[in-house]
């Protein structure tokens, strides 16, 4: 078992960009010391509580003040970005990290980010755009020859060479390229299916863990497409964690904080909207109004003290199967800093030598 960090980044509306960028590069200087594995940056454009666009800018940054840490966006919007110009940038990305870049994707899933961009996300558009960028920046990358690629969305040439030393000469420092991460939410996930298909890394979103379960059997059908067997090692699970030295001290930290206050002013109502209530139930039965925060920290978050946490985490191990990565969902803990770093540090020092018999064999 290997623990990571997923943040949107997440910050209350009111928080100066600024203040919450240098917040984000905090903790990742915290998660590379606390020998966390790695990090996914997310991509948004119109949502004040996930206020960051550019994940490239924070990746960059957080790499010249770390050693180890793997980071990565989680993931670049591939809609909203030219493909030729992205497979430089990621490239150069990876250059500067010295080999430690994830590059994460994702479609979009904000109506008001395909508002903004002229995106038709009802018609599903924004994944018809992703897989073709994706096949762009990949043949950027591996494809040597001159060739034109003519598509529904965009028209990329990667030209020959011209007046003798003019020529496309960019290409990731990993071979062929950095991992590749996908996100998934919904059973059948078809983001989940491409993932097993490509040999790319599948992330769940943090759910109720009886729909998570799900996620691994559309990892192994996009497998069965291509012939290749997935390894329950690469499968992540984001989760909502705060961990303290008491479980009623936790409950508080994370309910009664910026966790619970980002679930009740945001997220839940967020969920609420598209009709995703359902995916935080354990029991379907449930009635919406009656999944809270209070409801989730109970069903779906690991919160407590670090025995308590552990068996969490062995419980929905034991429930979807197993998997390799835990991704603690990132928070603005701002005015709480010392709680927010104790938390990690008892999941680094006093989680993981529980749970270390958990590989995802």
């Amino acid at each position: 078992m290997q623990f990571g960090y997923f943040t949107m980044p997440s910050h209350p509306p009111e928080r100066p960009l600024k203040d919450g960028h240098e917040w984000d590069l905090q903790v990742i200087r915290w998660l590379d010391e606390l020998g966390f594995s790695e990090c996914w940056i997310g991509e948004h454009h119109t949502a004040p509580w996930e206020p960051h666009p550019s994940p490239d800018l924070l990746v960059a940054q957080g790499l010249m003040q770390t050693k180890n840490i793997r980071l990565g966006p989680g993931g670049f919007l591939l809609p909203y970005h030219h493909p030729a110009e992205l497979a430089n940038r990621v490239a150069m990305l990876d250059h500067i990290s010295g080999g430690r870049l994830n590059f994460g994707v994702a479609a979009s899933g904000l109506p008001s980010d395909w508002a903004m961009f002229n995106v038709d996300g009802m018609s599903g558009q924004n994944r018809d755009m992703t897989r073709e960028s994706l096949e762009i920046i990949l043949k950027m990358w591996t494809d040597p020859a001159p060739w034109t690629h003519k598509g529904k969305f965009w028209t990329v040439t990667k030209p020959d060479t011209m007046f003798d030393f003019l020529k496309p000469h960019i290409k990731p420092l990993q071979a062929p390229h950095p991992p590749i991460g996908v996100a998934g939410l919904s059973k059948n996930s078809d983001t989940l299916k491409l993932a097993g298909e490509r040999g790319f890394i599948p992330m769940s979103l943090n759910l109720n863990p009886a729909y998570v379960g799900s996620h691994w059997d559309s990892v192994e059908q996009g497998a069965a497409k291509s012939g290749r067997k997935p390894n329950r090692r690469d499968w992540r699970l984001v989760r909502e964690v705060f961990v303290a030295d008491t479980d009623e001290e936790a409950w508080e930290h994370s309910v009664n904080g910026m966790m619970g206050r980002m679930m009740r002013e945001y997220f839940l109502p967020l969920l609420e909207s598209f009709g995703f209530s359902a995916y935080l139930k354990a029991d379907p039965t449930t009635p919406n109004d009656a999944v809270t925060v209070e409801y989730c920290a109970k069903h779906n978050w690991f919160v407590g003290a670090p025995h308590t946490v552990a068996a969490q985490i062995e419980k929905v191990y034991a429930d979807v199967g197993g998997f390799g990565h835990l991704l603690l969902f990132g928070f603005d803990y701002v005015e709480d800093s010392d709680a927010w770093h104790h938390s990690m540090d008892l999941m680094a020092n006093e989680v993981l030598p529980r749970i270390a018999h958990l590989t995802g064999a």
